[in-house]
């Protein structure tokens, strides 16, 4: 399937041989046991360790991750039991490990929990590949590029290459991204992790998360993880994820598109300040951007001038919920110092860009970026900005 389409591919990742008067996409297996008798040899004896729905969601993961190559995924109850399984699979006490300083909310408890283990944590920014700079003496890189919620990128490869001459091994949260906008494995990187709640799902209603290896002994590592502390996925979860796997290019070309529409926007408003969007030339991590990204994401974030600006924007709005969490077909948007754990301004919005009609999304944003400044009027409808669309 290397050769094919990103949506070709979406829809046929995973598929079992077709099998005369069986469905395309089996449905999913409720077990907590198997037929068993003798040797415990065959692929699946109880439902901690495997699971057959769990196999066709795996392969249809591992084949958007790298397309035509031997890789292993493992499927997760959430995003954070996969980013865990990683950290926590492979270094002991007294290892290094080096995490950015801006990337997702609960990193600074996995911070504290690492600490306490005994493992010294060493943290740089995302943005200037600043996480070069400690890489001496550690055990595991932690990259998250573009990082949520700030959007700053670096440079993949630069800095797998100087993690892999000091014997490093390299994790890359490719959550924002999604594996058809960016593929850490392609870029050197040990592991792919991403969150699947978000954008590779799609629709807000499923937890889930996946760690996607080349190297097999990894690979065993994370299982036995999973097995060990039992962080696995509901079958219906997985099936429902790989049914929505089929809609992936669909919802993010559609969003990546109406995206970059906002942020040629939102930089022609004078309210805004901060905006950042990979895939905006302007953009500081655009030049980085460009030579590893395929697809730029759904998320915008800019500010506004203080927190009562900000919240009113988000009253305003009809089109958008005032949501956590971003990648799905409804646009969401958050003021996101509400929740304390990230270095943004008081005034900080991270806006995810849902699947509905260009024209209609933008000009809710500047109707409600109207009302929150007071400004009388604006816009009522999308004509005016059906020319900004690609």
């Amino acid at each position: 399937m290397s050769t094919m389409g990103d949506g070709t591919r979406a829809v046929r990742a995973g598929l079992p041989e077709p099998e005369q008067y069986e469905p395309t996409l089996p449905g999913p297996v409720f077990a907590a046991h198997f037929h068993l008798s003798g040797e415990p040899v065959g692929p699946y004896t109880y439902g901690r360790d495997t699971n057959p729905t769990w196999t066709h969601l795996e392969r249809a993961i591992g084949e958007l991750e790298a397309p035509g190559e031997e890789v292993s995924t493992t499927v997760f109850a959430s995003g954070m039991a996969a980013i865990t399984a990683v950290l926590l699979s492979r270094v002991r006490t007294g290892d290094t490990v080096v995490l950015p300083d801006d990337g997702y909310q609960a990193l600074p408890l996995v911070r504290e929990q690492l600490t306490a283990f005994g493992v010294e944590v060493k943290t740089a920014p995302t943005g200037g590949d600043a996480q070069l700079a400690l890489l001496e003496g550690a055990k595991l890189l932690w990259i998250e590029s573009p990082s949520n919620p700030g959007l700053d990128v670096c440079d993949i490869r630069r800095l797998v290459a100087a993690a892999h001459e000091a014997g490093v091994l390299v994790a890359v949260d490719n959550t924002l991204a999604t594996p058809i906008g960016q593929r850490p494995l392609e870029l050197g990187a040990d592991f792919s992790v991403a969150s699947d709640t978000k954008g590779m799902t799609g629709h807000g209603d499923i937890l889930l998360g996946h760690v996607t290896c080349r190297d097999p002994l990894l690979t065993a590592d994370v299982r036995r993880w999973r097995k060990v502390v039992g962080a696995i996925p509901g079958p219906m979860e997985a099936w429902l994820a790989h049914r929505s796997l089929a809609t992936l290019q669909l919802r993010i070309d559609r969003q990546c598109t109406t995206a970059l529409a906002l942020a040629e926007v939102l930089a022609g408003r004078a309210e805004v300040t901060g905006l950042r969007y990979p895939g905006l030339p302007a953009d500081p991590s655009y030049g980085v951007a460009v030579r590893q990204m395929r697809r730029f994401g759904s998320v915008v974030s800019f500010e506004l001038a203080d927190r009562e600006t900000a919240e009113r924007f988000l009253a305003a709005l009809r089109l958008v919920d005032d949501a956590t969490s971003f990648g799905g077909v409804r646009s969401t948007a958050e003021r996101r110092g509400r929740w304390g754990g990230d270095a943004v301004p008081e005034g900080f919005i991270r806006f995810s860009v849902g699947a509905e009609d260009p024209e209609d999304l933008l000009a809710d944003v500047e109707r409600a970026l109207d009302e929150a400044v007071g400004r009388a009027g604006g816009v009522s409808d999308g004509s005016a900005r059906a020319t900004l669309l690609p």
